[in-house]
């Protein structure tokens, strides 16, 4: 496990900071970004703002080599972290880290990047940091968004980068499987979703001619506030729960279903892309400048249910060669646009930008 004790051996870092209690998209783009870094042989860590428990990104750093540390939360935690150790860069990933790491950045005068990921205002006082969150971007020396409606709501030197994952082997089968991953809870959709198992047998069960053993199965991998009503209510989708990756899991999906409400450029839809799975989904946030309608995927007016049935319908009654043409056209999409070569150097020149340099840099600068 980390260490909340900062040393000035841990200075000069990029920091990855993230205040986390599970593993969804945010995490995901982390871990792939804190890896690409480190092929890069540039320092990074992974700075979790406070420490809720045994989490599940922690075997997957450790797995890779790449260090990281749990503090011991909020302003004050972070704020002896960053005397202790300044880094060379700090890179905030979520709406309190942002707030918070943008502020003292400016206080200390080191650079800062933040990167906007969520697509949806949030109930409550999620909403409320939300506001104060976008509020406070012109603090940062650098603003990023995943998408181009959530640069929208940005100052106008937000960048648009997108996010980015690795290129993974080509599939070999294409299991009649729709599944939704991601969390449980309204602005996802699982509700939308699950209401898509309900449909009529001749609706989405079956193409015309199909045999009883091509019927489509649909399977929820993820957790959040609405199972226990979901669960109840739809007896013919199957509740995975959280996994703790999805690395091992893509295999068992034939068709991605992201029937969000909001949405930025979704990580789910990236990784299984660059498995070889399609996906359907509605068409918001980043997603229609991801997936190519009837090419590597299919996208749906949004909250459109028939539309979203009658996608599904249109993938299950592919043969063999169309599941592959569709499947291989998802992953050339990820090579050509959407792989850590594709979008690192476009996220390298925002933290120049912002001011910082590599460590040579300083060095030849007598930094």
């Amino acid at each position: 496990m980390g260490c909340a004790a900062m040393t000035s051996t841990h200075a000069g870092a990029i920091w990855l900071l993230l205040d986390s209690r599970g593993f969804g998209g945010v995490e995901s783009h982390v871990l792939a970004l804190a890896a690409a870094l480190q092929e890069q042989a540039l320092p990074v860590r992974v700075v979790f703002l406070r420490d809720y428990g045994p989490h599940p990104m922690w075997p997957a750093l450790a797995r890779r080599g790449i260090p990281y540390d749990v503090l011991g939360g909020g302003w004050r935690g972070l704020s002896a972290a960053l005397k202790a150790a300044p880094p060379a860069l700090l890179h905030t990933h979520g709406y309190k880290v942002g707030l918070f790491g943008r502020i003292l950045a400016r206080l200390d005068r080191f650079p800062c990047v933040s990167t906007y990921h969520a697509g949806e205002p949030g109930p409550g006082m999620v909403r409320y940091y939300n506001v104060l969150d976008r509020a406070t971007a012109r603090l940062a020396g650098g603003i990023v968004a995943v998408s181009q409606p959530i640069a929208g709501r940005l100052p106008r030197r937000t960048r648009v980068i997108d996010n980015f994952v690795p290129l993974a082997a080509a599939p070999t089968q294409w299991p009649l499987v729709a599944g939704f991953v991601g969390r449980l809870s309204h602005e996802k959709g699982p509700d939308l979703f699950c209401a898509l198992s309900e449909s009529p047998r001749d609706e989405v069960d079956h193409a015309p001619g199909d045999a009883p053993d091509r019927q489509v199965r649909f399977v929820v991998y993820g957790d959040g506030p609405m199972r226990p009503a979901l669960e109840a209510a739809h007896p013919r989708v199957r509740f995975a729960g959280q996994q703790p990756s999805m690395e091992a899991v893509w295999g068992e999906i034939g068709l991605l279903c992201m029937t969000s409400r909001h949405e930025g450029l979704p990580m789910a839809a990236l990784e299984a892309m660059a498995h070889g799975v399609p996906v359907a989904a509605f068409a918001v946030g980043g997603l229609p400048g991801l997936i190519a309608p009837g090419r590597n995927g299919w996208l749906v007016p949004p909250l459109d249910l028939p539309g979203f049935r009658a996608v599904v319908r249109t993938w299950a009654g592919l043969d063999e060669a169309g599941h592959r043409e569709t499947s291989d056209a998802a992953r050339a999409t990820i090579a050509a646009r959407y792989t850590p070569q594709a979008v690192l150097p476009s996220l390298l020149a925002v933290y120049r930008e912002a001011g910082w340099r590599p460590a040579d840099d300083w060095r030849d600068q007598g930094g």
